[in-house]
C-alpha cells in the first residue's frame, strides 16, 4: 500500500485534514440548529404569551373556546414547520459533515 514513509505521511496528512474539515462542518451545522432551535422556542413564548393575554381578555365561553382553539391549531402549524425544517437541517448536517471523511476513505480503499 504504502511504497515510503513520504506516501504513509502523505496519506496520514490527508486523513486527518478530513477529519478536520468534517469536524469544522459539524460544529457550524450544530451551531446554526442550536440558533434556529433558539429562535423557534423564542417566537413559540411571544405567541403562547399572547395567546394567554388573548384569553384573559375574553368576556365568554365561547370566545375562550375559539381563542384556545386558533392557538392551539397555530401552534401544531408552527411545530410541524419546525420539525420538518430541524429534519433537513440535521440531513444536510450528517451530509456535509460526513462528505469529507466519505472522501478520505474513498482514496483509502484504492
Amino acid at each position: 500500500m504504502f511504497k515510503n514513509v513520504e506516501d504513509f505521511q502523505k496519506f496520514n496528512k490527508e486523513q486527518i485534514e478530513a477529519v478536520t474539515a468534517a469536524s469544522s462542518t459539524f460544529q457550524k451545522g450544530l451551531q446554526q440548529i442550536a440558533s434556529e432551535t433558539a429562535a423557534f422556542t423564542k417566537k413559540q413564548f411571544e405567541t403562547s404569551s399572547a395567546a394567554m393575554e388573548k384569553l384573559l381578555g375574553v368576556k365568554s365561553l365561547d370566545a375562550a373556546f375559539q381563542v384556545q382553539t386558533d392557538y392551539a391549531k397555530s401552534a401544531y402549524e408552527s411545530f410541524v414547520a419546525q420539525a420538518t425544517k430541524m429534519g433537513e437541517l440535521y440531513t444536510g448536517l450528517a451530509k456535509d459533515a460526513f462528505k469529507p471523511v466519505e472522501t478520505a476513505v474513498a482514496k483509502a480503499a484504492k
